[in-house]
């Protein structure tokens, strides 16, 4: 179970702020169940309340500035994802959204990265389905990225290169 105050990932909501856990007065919530109830990072006005004991989407702690940073270093290992059938790779893309994982959301903007570059060099534009993953995947890293490391999200793609290349001297 979390804490009040803690910064952790709800599902494809992101970063959220567990403002409260409480046992919401609102209809239709069973008296006596526990409900965080979270407020999304980037949506101040936004509010979520979400069983306790919810199992059906992902919920974990945000990354530590240690993890964070160890996971930079991992990037040039973390393997990207190959799927030659394209309703097939967009269910790929989908569950690696949806894991709520650091790791799976870098495998997509490498794959997606690298596809971008030789579709560019064919003449050929980004798919939709390719650029859609890849925002949702750079938006979820970067947004967590950027609090555990304490550098603006707008500074995170740039900082992220920048990291690689210095240690791959």
């Amino acid at each position: 179970m979390f804490e009040k105050g803690e910064l952790i990932i709800y599902g494809n909501t992101g970063v959220c702020r567990i403002v409260n856990i409480t046992t919401p007065d609102i209809k239709g919530i069973p008296k006596g169940k526990l409900y965080y109830e979270l407020q999304p990072y980037y949506q101040k006005e936004g509010k979520i309340f979400t069983p306790v004991d919810n199992d059906k989407v992902v919920m974990r702690k945000i990354l530590t500035k240690k993890e964070a940073k160890r996971l930079l270093d991992d990037i040039p290992e973390i393997e990207t994802l190959y799927v030659e059938n394209d309703k097939m790779r967009e269910m790929q893309y989908k569950e690696c959204v949806r894991s709520g994982q650091c790791r799976e959301w870098i495998k997509i903007i490498k794959t997606l990265y690298l596809r971008k570059m030789k579709r560019i060099s064919q003449g050929k534009h980004i798919t939709a389905t390719d650029e859609k993953y890849l925002k949702q995947a750079e938006d979820s890293l970067y947004s967590e990225l950027s609090i555990s490391l304490d550098i603006p999200k707008n500074d995170m793609e740039k900082y992220i290169a920048n990291h690689i290349e210095q240690n791959r001297k």
